[in-house]
């Protein structure tokens, strides 16, 4: 694997894999507080479109995107805090693979009783 360029902090492994991660669940999460805003405004227009809306929600296909939500905010919490450290630390960049690590296993730890409880409910339990 070539040498990255001298100054350079990310190296092309989980350094990068974390910033292409965190981009991603940014901007799927900007996307659904565009559409939260968006479905949660319309109660001051019609409060049965509203309703409506809301009712909509509520099947199997809206539950698994919910936990692809909370997977995404989970992550990009945990990873947020993981470039903080990685910037403000001075020893933050020498332990990045072990704070994505850590981040991973949170994340795993986190999601995996979220999504048996929550897909549970979605599906009858």
């Amino acid at each position: 694997m070539p040498k990255a360029p001298a100054g350079t902090l990310y190296r092309g492994r989980e350094g990068m894999w974390s910033w292409v991660a965190h981009r991603v669940t940014g901007i799927g999460l900007f996307f659904f507080l565009f559409a939260h805003v968006l479905d949660t405004a319309l109660v001051r227009v019609s409060p049965e479109a509203y309703n409506e809306v809301i009712a909509t929600y509520k099947n199997p296909i809206v539950g698994l995107l919910e936990v692809g939500l909370v997977a995404a905010l989970v992550f990009h919490a945990f990873n947020g805090l993981r470039i903080v450290l990685v910037d403000f630390w001075s020893k933050g960049p020498r332990y990045q693979k072990q704070m994505f690590i850590t981040v991973l296993v949170l994340w795993v730890v986190l999601m995996v009783p979220f999504t048996i409880r929550h897909l549970s409910h979605v599906f009858g339990g």
